[in-house]
């Protein structure tokens, strides 16, 4: 993956999709980040118009009580790409997220994630030989930072390009004035990173800052949990969507 390259990125809310999102503006690449919710056939319509080359996805992840099979929606939204003329995806990174391991460390997956071994990598596998080095790429002002779409309620899903230099600027200085961020606080945005508010205040705009802040995942969070997550992390910032 180099700079300009498109990356879309279908993960719950889970810290590796903010390490993927920072990973990607670190080098330059372009990412589009769909929410884990859709359909395969959303996700395929996002990568098809995005022309992404790398998906990033995980095995799986729970709902209240029902285990999501990401992989599987994955692989059915790259087979959509295909019968439609418009693969680009050469290869998909997949995070063991709700993967067993046995005494061992071997890993047990009992959500039977389907594999395909031209394409598809481990997160784990990747990661464990890889540099901790990574120099910066150095961006124009103007230059690409992110795609997003909007939800497609109204008709087809519409494409906003962010640019690096002006969004930065916008979600540290709104962060900071708006909020009112001081060094001692402790913050937390309850939306999701799938949509923009997500990108601006629970990513760029927090951490431009410097901020502390508290992610939560979103199968974790039901009426009783969220009337604790505040007093449990000594919360005194709180963005709700």
């Amino acid at each position: 993956v180099k700079k300009g390259d498109r990356v879309s990125i279908y993960l719950p809310m889970i810290p590796e999709l903010v390490y993927t999102v920072l990973a990607c503006a670190r080098i330059g690449a372009v990412h589009s980040v769909v929410f884990a919710g859709f359909s395969s056939e959303s996700l395929c319509e996002r990568i098809m118009d995005a022309k992404s080359s790398v998906l990033v996805t995980a095995d799986g992840v729970y709902r209240g009580d029902k285990l999501i099979n990401l992989k599987e929606i994955s692989d059915e939204a790259l087979e959509k790409c295909v019968e439609k003329g418009a693969s680009s995806v050469a290869r998909c990174l997949v995070i063991k997220h709700e993967a067993l391991r046995t005494k061992t460390g071997a890993s047990c997956n009992k959500l039977q994630t389907p594999w395909d071994s031209e394409r598809d990598v481990w997160w784990d596998e990747a990661m464990s030989d890889s540099s901790e080095e990574c120099e910066p790429e150095w961006l124009d002002a103007e230059d690409p930072l992110f795609i997003l779409y909007t939800s497609g309620s109204t008709g087809k899903p519409k494409v906003m390009d962010f640019v690096a230099h002006g969004y930065l600027l916008y979600t540290f200085l709104t962060f900071k004035y708006v909020f009112d961020y001081q060094h001692h606080d402790v913050y937390w945005c309850t939306a999701d990173i799938g949509w923009i508010t997500g990108h601006s205040y629970i990513i760029y705009g927090p951490l431009a800052n410097g901020a502390t802040s508290v992610l939560v995942s979103k199968h974790q969070l039901g009426t009783r949990v969220d009337t604790r997550v505040p007093v449990h992390h000594s919360i005194n910032v709180l963005m709700s969507m």
